[in-house]
């Protein structure tokens, strides 16, 4: 990563916050020369370092695996995902670049199947993954039946276009970036949420704004949106050939449900900047608790707000 050391500083902050709010059971360090038990140690010698063992709760695969384009972010996300759960305490991560663990055939070697996790994180995955029919069959019955989540990032939006059920899974599909990486001014439709409770009525963000297609929002429960009040459409009066939506209705983070699993995705996250962004770690962090039903918030899919909030000062 291009700011890896900006980054942990960052998470470093970020995980001392989380491990006061998480709300979970954390093994507490012993009193020198015990053991986590509380039993004594050998020798009983309090110089001896004191070694504690974080619980973690939960099990969630992250898949970075590229097939089309990369982006530089995809190490950052990854990464991410990792520290917040090993900080927290709420979740351990098995990360890979491959999709061998999609799949609830038995493993060698000590690998894990999907039996094992409870949550699958597409990190800026893209293009046709290396899934053959049952792994893909699998994963769908992961989430539909039994109730594990799955939470996409960004290019997550671009990846299987060959597999409809994918694209059902997630919400839609990805369909250029009409403005590319820009100051994206947001709407937040739902500050109940957990995963957007910390963002404002109205806010900019940084990133790269993918514009869905094979998406309505009469199926999923949008989050957050583009204002569509502050976008621009033309350029010396030469419309944007990229803006596909007539309805001009972008959005920018939702969630649903897939038969009984609960899925989020959000389009922010393109660069390695937005993984050192507080307020994006966050949503993510949020998001994955959810996602693993540790929180509780809305599916239900409703009316594109009628007006433009203020944006925050």
């Amino acid at each position: 990563m291009r700011r890896h050391s900006g980054t942990i500083r960052i998470l470093s902050t970020f995980a001392a916050a989380v491990l006061i709010t998480a709300g979970v059971a954390i093994a507490q360090a012993p009193t020198a020369g015990q053991t986590p038990g509380g039993a004594q140690t050998a020798g009983n010698d309090p110089t001896q370092p004191v070694r504690t063992k974080t619980i973690h709760l939960k099990h969630v695969l992250v898949i970075g695996q590229t097939m089309g384009s990369t982006h530089d972010s995809v190490s950052a996300a990854m990464y991410t995902v990792y520290k917040m759960g090993h900080d927290s305490g709420l979740w351990d991560t098995v990360m890979r670049t491959d999709t061998q663990l999609v799949t609830k055939k038995k493993l060698d070697k000590n690998a894990k199947n999907l039996d094992y996790f409870d949550c699958i994180v597409f990190a800026n995955t893209t293009g046709e993954l290396t899934m053959d029919d049952s792994q893909k069959q699998d994963m769908m019955s992961f989430i539909k039946v039994d109730g594990k989540g799955f939470v996409g990032i960004h290019a997550a939006l671009d990846t299987n276009h060959n597999w409809p059920e994918y694209g059902e899974m997630i919400g839609g599909w990805f369909d250029t970036h009409p403005w590319g990486i820009s100051d994206a001014p947001i709407i937040n439709e739902d500050p109940s949420f957990p995963a957007v409770r910390h963002f404002p009525a109205a806010f900019t963000k940084y990133d790269e704004i993918y514009q869905p297609m094979a998406w309505s929002r009469s199926k999923v429960h949008v989050l957050l949106s583009l204002d569509p009040s502050k976008l621009l459409y033309e350029s010396n009066g030469v419309p944007n050939s990229r803006v596909h939506r007539t309805d001009h209705d972008f959005a920018v983070a939702w969630d649903k449900m897939y038969g009984n699993g609960r899925v989020f995705y959000s389009t922010l996250g393109h660069t390695e900047e937005a993984w050192e962004n507080p307020d994006i770690q966050k949503m993510y962090f949020e998001a994955i608790k959810w996602a693993l039903g540790m929180t509780e918030g809305s599916t239900a899919p409703h009316e594109r707000p009628t007006e433009s909030p203020t944006a925050a000062k």
